[in-house]
């Protein structure tokens, strides 16, 4: 019996070493905007540290921030713009002292690659040939919250806002366009650079601020130390240059 317990007791105790390894697990909140990037980047990082396990988990930034605020576990939150960490900030949700900026994007409009007609201003698309444009919901997602911006400056925003086909993430509006559903779309440059036989750029849109994204370490982080030198890596040459290969900028 004595034997027959021991044994027992040693398959408990192994099958509960998986379970402490998660401890080494880091979760990682990421703009989909991010997605090709990070997953590329991962295994860099974990290669560098043996025994880490990244988890990437990405969607808009504000649904993101949403899903952390409601207690969802995760280490490290990386948004697409600066009005969303703001409010990370504000809820105290990340350590605002160990945030930085890592990289930099461009908004553009893109069309599906088959259209006959190609907007050469964002003034165009005021024209009743965009009838269906694809936007972000400037509520949620950085993307959106940019392209409102940029056309309430320029006087736009009413004229193309009845047309305007709200996506959830930068990588829906990326789809609607590519599969011809809508007539244009914004989108970051990073992303119409992934189906350039689908889509095509027809314009750069300057910003009323610039596209930067920042990271930081989350304040209830359940891998502290990791999830700071996560952060840390992201702006090293190593890291840099794969989110240069995806077409992001320097922060």
């Amino acid at each position: 019996m004595a034997a027959r317990f021991h044994r027992a007791l040693a398959l408990l105790l192994a099958s509960a070493l998986p379970a402490a390894a998660v401890a080494a697990d880091l979760t990682v909140s990421a703009a989909a905007s991010l997605t090709n990037a990070f997953r590329e980047l991962a295994p860099l990082f974990e290669g560098a540290n043996p025994g880490t396990r990244v988890q990437l988990n990405f969607g808009a930034s504000g649904a993101l921030l949403q899903q952390i605020a409601k207690g969802a576990p995760a280490d490290v939150f990386a948004s697409a713009d600066q009005e969303t960490m703001d409010q990370a900030s504000k809820l105290g949700l990340v350590q605002p002292l160990r945030r930085r900026d890592f990289a930099s994007n461009a908004l553009v409009v893109i069309v599906p690659a088959t259209a006959a007609k190609v907007p050469g201003a964002a003034a165009d698309l005021a024209d009743s040939a965009y009838a269906r444009i694809a936007i972000g919901l400037p509520a949620s997602v950085p993307v959106g919250r940019y392209t409102k911006s940029v056309l309430e400056a320029a006087g736009l925003w009413n004229a193309i806002e009845p047309k305007m086909i709200g996506a959830n993430n930068v990588r829906q509006a990326l789809d609607y366009v590519a599969r011809a559903e809508v007539d244009a779309g914004f989108v970051y440059a990073t992303d119409a650079a992934l189906m350039p036989e689908r889509v095509k750029v027809a314009l750069t849109v300057p910003t009323t601020r610039p596209i930067r994204y920042p990271v930081a370490p989350l304040a209830a982080a359940p891998n502290a130390a990791m999830a700071q030198r996560f952060v840390e890596f992201l702006t090293s040459p190593a890291a840099q240059a794969v989110l240069a290969r995806y077409g992001f900028g320097r922060p």
